[in-house]
């Protein structure tokens, strides 16, 4: 696996060039910018008192997510919704807020939401696990910067999650597919994991054929080693000068 290249010239096992800016938005209670390969996304959180009509009085706090590509972030230019978001942006939303829910003590989140806006400026590939990365960092500096008092992030957050995409391409499992690979691979799947090695989502389809066991398990054990990868750089991210300000 490891001789195997690529388009780009990666390893199978590769990550794309990563990058996580903490603070990226100043006005914003906590936010990153995550950059994996040529996809970039905006991820930030905002926190407000109150909740949702139909959770109030439960003592249960709530995260949810929003999830847009902006008009130019894809090669020909991508319309905005008028209205309501297309089926695929209200699929990747619920997608992050799941993975982010899977982390969050609601109990310690007090009678608060804490709204995540993810804003993909380019899109090559993998942006629903790039937003649940990137959306994890912003949302633990917004619990940092506006944790309800009695309360400190870490006893909210009981850990982080991240996201990646693996594949079956040329019959080779691969990690963190770009929009040229997605295209072509067999099997396209995407996995999202929390930092104490429990899966929150394994989203796999066969598009071109189906794929045994073994194939799976290959894939999976791909996107572990990705993960760990991730997660080593949101720390990093959350320890860094910038998440300080």
């Amino acid at each position: 696996m490891a001789r195997f290249k690529r388009h780009d010239g990666r390893r199978a096992n590769q990550l794309r060039p990563a990058r996580l800016i903490p603070g990226f938005v100043r006005t914003a209670d906590g936010s990153c910018l995550i950059e994996l390969g040529g996809t970039r996304v905006i991820c930030t959180a905002s926190f407000a008192r109150g909740l949702p009509p139909w959770r109030e009085g439960t003592g249960q706090g709530w995260v949810t997510a929003e999830y847009g590509m902006l008009p130019a972030s894809t090669a020909s230019r991508k319309p905005r919704p008028l209205q309501r978001p297309d089926s695929r942006s209200v699929e990747i939303q619920r997608l992050i807020g799941r993975a982010l829910r899977a982390v969050v003590r609601p109990d310690r989140l007090g009678e608060n939401t804490v709204t995540i806006d993810c804003d993909v400026l380019e899109a090559d590939g993998g942006t629903r696990t790039a937003s649940i990365t990137g959306a994890c960092v912003a949302l633990a500096l917004a619990l940092k910067a506006r944790c309800p008092e009695g309360s400190s992030p870490a006893s909210i957050l009981d850990g982080a999650v991240a996201a990646v995409s693996v594949g079956l391409l040329d019959g080779a499992a691969v990690l963190d597919l770009d929009y040229q690979e997605d295209a072509a691979a067999a099997v396209d799947m995407n996995v999202a994991m929390t930092s104490r090695g429990r899966f929150v989502e394994v989203q796999a389809t066969g598009e071109h054929g189906a794929f045994d066991e073994r194939r799976l398990h290959e894939m999976l054990r791909l996107a572990r080693t990705g993960i760990r990868q991730l997660l080593r750089l949101q720390r990093q991210a959350l320890t860094s000068r910038g998440a300080r300000t």
